[in-house]
């Protein structure tokens, strides 16, 4: 399970704030005041709270800075916290009876690298990588005539996600066991291990949805 983050929601005065030390900084708490048109004693609970939490750096007789690490790090946690749900992709899938030669077509046609093998609800069957094409395209065997349930990995060796969880998760599954894609799954009604395959993570997917959220203008 990943460590909660706790991320403080800023008021639309302390935003303000942080805009104009980001702006002009260094600045006093006097010269503050005089741009949001107030008192320094209205100003001074939001400065400690600025200051207290990171987004703001203080030095006596100087005035008061913007802590971009600290804005840096507010982002990669925003990152951690964001659902499979809100960034999976739609995944490449095709029928357990799917030849491998089919199977090698598909994956270049789609440019994947991890097909899904799903049954006629739609449910996860097996998934097939380019190591395993790879492994039996190498082989004697009449790649028209064999299916990939030969080859497809099955359940409950398959690594799956849900969308309900974090990119924080989704990243360490990928890594922890050397895959480069994941199935996003919901739980059905059946026999143990059943899933409604609705999507995929990949570590593409997880390197955007960084960038993403690293290039949004917030603080």
């Amino acid at each position: 399970m990943a460590k909660e983050v706790v991320i403080i929601k800023l008021t639309k005065r302390q935003d303000e704030i942080l805009q104009i030390v980001k702006q002009n900084g260094p600045i006093t708490g006097r010269e503050i005041a005089e741009k949001l048109s107030l008192t320094r004693a209205a100003l001074r609970p939001d400065l400690a709270i600025l200051t207290m939490s990171g987004n703001l750096d203080a030095r006596p007789r100087v005035g008061y800075f913007f802590n971009e690490k600290y804005q840096v790090k507010r982002q990669v946690e925003r990152f951690l916290l964001q659902k499979v749900n809100d960034y999976k992709a739609v995944p490449i899938v095709v029928g357990k009876s799917t030849s491998v030669y089919d199977a090698i077509v598909q994956l270049y046609l789609e440019d994947v690298g991890t097909l899904y093998a799903v049954d006629t609800n739609g449910h996860l069957a097996g998934v097939i990588s380019r190591k395993d094409l790879l492994r039996a395209s190498l082989g004697n065997r009449d790649l028209h005539e064999l299916p990939i349930s030969v080859i497809m990995t099955r359940m409950p060796n398959i690594i799956t996600i849900t969308p309900e969880e974090t990119l924080l998760d989704a990243a360490k599954k990928l890594i922890h066991n050397h895959i480069d894609s994941l199935p996003v799954v919901k739980d059905v009604d059946g026999p143990p291990y059943t899933y409604l395959l609705v999507g995929r993570i990949t570590k593409t997917t997880i390197t955007r949805a960084y960038l993403e959220v690293m290039e949004e203008k917030s603080v």
